[in-house]
């Protein structure tokens, strides 16, 4: 998709996701109730709850929607974390840790009733999600973690071994935890859905208005763009892994919170119909337990969807193509070593820890960053959350964690040594963990 202002980064996505005409700029001076910065899935979520809550609500988005990290994913829907547990957010944040395990649990569901309510043409499908376990090692940790998430009350269940290979037409697993509430989307299709549902509900999207500031000044907040100026008493910064990106200037802090890590996705050609029947039969979306993640799903034209990294700047994507061939052909030799037809990447925002951050920028001002690989179900949860704060929703009834931005030390030289993480985490593969601590 191009326009006369902004390109949008190729992708199996733009060239299958429903066309979305560019909305007008931001120009001159104009006032909402809640301000969105960012039509990513948190800001577009935030905007839907926000209208059918009755406010007025304008997102701005400095280039257009879905452009970001929310249209240039791997599409799979996780209703968990990376690395932080249940009972590490409820030790860490108490009774609010506990409000956020349950919306990370629920998150799933979130996403696809929204997808179904407002009837999004976003190929969505929660047929689950399953984590192999890529070691003997890993399955008692599969099984702890099945244990954590049900005694939080969510449906995770433990695949034995046989189990595994039923569900992915490969021996090449060991077990894992699976979760039925899970699936995969084409992300930027329901990026322009949610879009489209917004404005539908009475939002204002406003693209190609990349902020160039904001600050509270005396009951308002005042955001501005090369072109114009918008007030509003609430504001929602929804901009996660590019809050440095498009504007550097935006929110320092923040953006030196997390380090982007370039994500790579591809897809295979169509498989044919025995093939399909063969390999992940259930077309569940599957990630498993490796750092050195290996990760796939079929899109609606029976495409497999994968990706990886590799270290290094160069002749990544070809690297990083040939990488994922070999890993789909090795678990699933009939495959052979496929073609990739599309290959993309996009930005994923990293923190030392992999527990994502809430902030408060301000009175009736919010943010969240760090989605760790886990935004598309995570974000679009929390921009409903955030909408209800400020929408009158006292904090405490909500998953809002409140913590103080923690900027990298030397961010710039954290991020580029960051791609050198993927070394220490192929090693860790290799390490059969201890079973009586969740990493």
């Amino acid at each position: 998709m191009t326009t006369d202002a902004v390109e949008f980064p190729p992708s199996l996505w733009a060239a299958t996701a429903p066309e979305r005409t560019l909305s007008a700029p931001l120009s001159g001076n104009a006032e909402t109730d809640v301000a969105v910065i960012g039509a990513g899935f948190t800001g577009l979520s935030a905007a839907i709850e926000t209208a059918r809550r009755g406010h007025l609500v304008t997102v701005l988005e400095g280039k257009a929607v879905g452009w970001g990290a929310s249209g240039r994913n791997n599409g799979q829907v996780i209703p968990i974390l990376t690395a932080a547990e249940p009972d590490a957010w409820v030790s860490r944040y108490g009774a609010a840790g506990e409000r956020m395990v349950k919306l990370i649990g629920n998150s799933a569901d979130i996403l696809f009733d929204l997808a179904r309510e407002f009837d999004m043409n976003a190929e969505a499908e929660q047929s689950g999600w399953f984590q192999p376990a890529h070691s003997p090692g890993r399955v008692a940790l599969s099984r702890r973690r099945v244990e954590a998430w049900q005694r939080h009350g969510f449906p995770a269940e433990f695949k034995t071994a046989e189990d595994s290979a039923d569900l992915l037409g490969s021996d090449f697993w060991y077990g894992g935890m699976y979760n039925p509430t899970g699936g995969h989307i084409n992300p930027l299709a329901l990026a322009r859905g949610m879009a489209r549902a917004a404005e539908g509900l009475g939002a204002v999207i406003q693209e190609d208005s990349a902020v160039t500031s904001y600050a509270h000044d005396g009951a308002q907040w005042v955001i501005k763009t090369a072109r114009g100026t918008l007030k509003a008493r609430a504001l929602i910064l929804a901009t996660n892994a590019y809050t440095g990106e498009v504007t550097p200037s935006l929110a320092p802090r923040l953006a030196r919170s997390v380090v982007p890590v370039l994500s790579w996705q591809m897809a295979t050609e169509s498989l044919g119909d025995n093939l399909r029947r063969k390999i992940l039969p259930g077309r569940q979306a599957v990630s498993d337990t490796r750092g050195d993640l290996r990760f796939f799903r079929y899109d609606a034209r029976n495409r497999l969807i994968t990706g990886g990294a590799v270290m290094g700047n160069f002749d990544v994507a070809n690297r990083v193509r040939k990488k994922a061939a070999r890993n789909l052909a090795q678990a699933f030799p009939d495959l052979g070593l496929p073609e990739m037809t599309h290959i993309w990447s996009g930005y994923v925002g990293m923190n030392w820890d992999r527990f994502p951050r809430i902030h408060r920028l301000g009175p009736e001002g919010w943010a969240w960053i760090g989605c760790n690989g886990r935004g598309v179900a995570l974000g679009t949860a929390l921009g409903r959350d955030l909408a209800r704060v400020v929408t009158g929703t006292p904090a405490d009834e909500l998953a809002l964690p409140v913590s103080e931005p923690q900027p990298f030390p030397m961010h710039g030289l954290v991020r580029r040594v960051a791609p050198t993480y993927l070394a220490w985490l192929k090693r860790q593969d290799l390490r059969e963990p201890k079973v009586d601590k969740i990493p």
